[in-house]
């Protein structure tokens, strides 16, 4: 049943839906060579204008692709992250163009809050819906025009629908300011890598570099080139002070074993599954305690490393791990911050055999081999300190950025549902 004062029509009766403009076109009579947005341009709720592409379009088609400030952006899909994806146009660029797996939807004026529409769309309510239209098409991660034009839009009055997007637009500021805190957090995060560990940070898993031989951001091919070591700094072998260690486990089929994994991009050791003995698919396995650096022999190229909670002392892991500990003159926190820097990642890469980066295996013996500039041990536990406080900081603003898109999430669900009502004024309340 629909909240008082609310209506649901299919979007075509409220809003024109407009195809973009297909790539590729040759022997064009009078082209003009314009900006047009693209699939990778339309994110959840914004437009990224990081790297706008240009087209070539006859000069009487311009009008008929070109998008109008309030036209709402959305994406026809490609996989089902970018299915129904929507954002509005703030007309940024005039000229502008969109491509044909964007549509542009034109809303009537006085009809439909170009922010509440998108709003809409993004969410459950929307993703249900664009969902159910893929899985009956032939292309499962695609929507197309009539699929768009049936949506099924709940509309509250006009003066409602502003009063939520107003509500929205609040939220997505704070949303964008802990985001851009975010970026500010890492860009100091991987310069106080660089100072304190004397190396460049390796990449950012999130985008690649400009040039990377066609690896993915995570993977490091260059030649490990190391600097000087800084005064009181020493140079040395990794085995000088590593050891592998083996701790085997001789597996019951009725007891119940830990098994852990390695996340990607230094993202540490954590929970794989819980498994009775007869379950364990390989054989053979090996303890590992609390403090203990661990590699992933297939995944280290992507910088799966890190230390063994203490929550995961006595898990198990395969011999497609590698187990390190230490002497004590170094300190393996420091190691493990040590794997941020692009130097240690290039050196697992070059201690890896393969054809293929995804099927390359790490040589741990190899990797033992390479020379680390390492620090005193006093200075080694004050770096830790350092880089700790840096990494909690921004692990706590991550958590506030999540934290405020789950609330938004929450909210949409109840303010585009008509579950909660926002309470207008006597001035902005619907005619009788």
């Amino acid at each position: 049943m629909l909240p008082e004062g609310w209506s649901r029509q299919p979007l075509h009766e409220v809003a024109e839906v407009r195809t973009g403009l297909a790539k590729g076109k040759t022997g064009l009579l009078d082209p003009v060579e314009l900006p047009y947005l693209r699939v990778a341009n339309v994110q959840d709720g914004f437009i990224d204008l990081s790297e706008v592409k240009t087209i070539a379009v006859e000069r009487h088609q311009i009008d008929r692709y070109s998008l109008k400030q309030g036209d709402i952006l959305m994406t026809e899909g490609g996989d089902f992250d970018k299915l129904g994806r929507g954002a509005v146009w703030d007309g940024t660029l005039d000229p502008c163009l969109h491509q044909n797996h964007v549509f542009a939807v034109r809303a009537k004026p006085d009809s439909v809050n170009p922010l509440f529409f998108s709003a809409l769309s993004g969410s459950e309510y929307g993703r249900t819906y664009f969902l159910s239209c893929a899985k009956r098409s032939t292309n499962l991660a695609s929507i197309n025009s009539s699929q768009l034009k049936a949506f099924p839009v709940l509309l509250p009055p006009i003066a409602e629908q502003n009063r939520i997007a107003r509500i929205f637009s609040t939220w997505d500021q704070a949303i964008a300011t802990a985001e851009r805190l975010l970026a500010n957090g890492r860009m100091q995060w991987n310069a106080l890598i660089g100072l304190t560990l004397h190396l460049p940070s390796a990449n950012p898993d999130a985008s690649a570099p400009a040039e990377n031989s066609g690896f993915p951001a995570s993977v490091q091919p260059g030649i490990p080139t190391l600097p000087p070591a800084p005064p009181g700094w020493r140079r040395i072998q990794l085995r000088d002070h590593l050891k592998e260690v083996r701790r085997p486990v001789a597996l019951v089929n009725e007891e119940t074993y830990t098994l852990v994994t390695v996340k990607r991009s230094r993202g540490g050791v954590e929970l794989r599954e819980v498994l009775q003995g007869k379950d364990v698919k390989t054989p053979t396995q090996f303890y590992v305690h609390a403090n203990d650096f661990v590699i992933s022999k297939r995944q280290i190229v992507h910088g799966a490393c890190g230390i063994v909670p203490p929550a995961l002392d006595g898990a198990v892991v395969s011999n497609e791990y590698a187990v390190l500990n230490t002497d004590g003159e170094i300190d393996l926190r420091f190691l493990r911050y040590l794997s941020e820097s692009r130097y240690f990642q290039q050196t697992c890469f070059h201690s890896s055999i393969g054809v293929h980066v995804e099927k390359m295996i790490f040589k741990t013996d190899h990797w033992l081999n390479w020379p680390f500039n390492i620090p005193p041990l006093a200075q080694q536990e004050h770096i830790v300190e350092i880089l700790d406080a840096a990494s909690r900081e921004v692990v706590s603003i991550s958590e506030q950025l999540k934290a405020l898109k789950r609330e938004k999430c929450a909210l949409m669900s109840q303010l585009l549902t008509g579950k909660r009502r926002v309470r207008l004024p006597a001035n902005e309340a619907e005619p009788a």
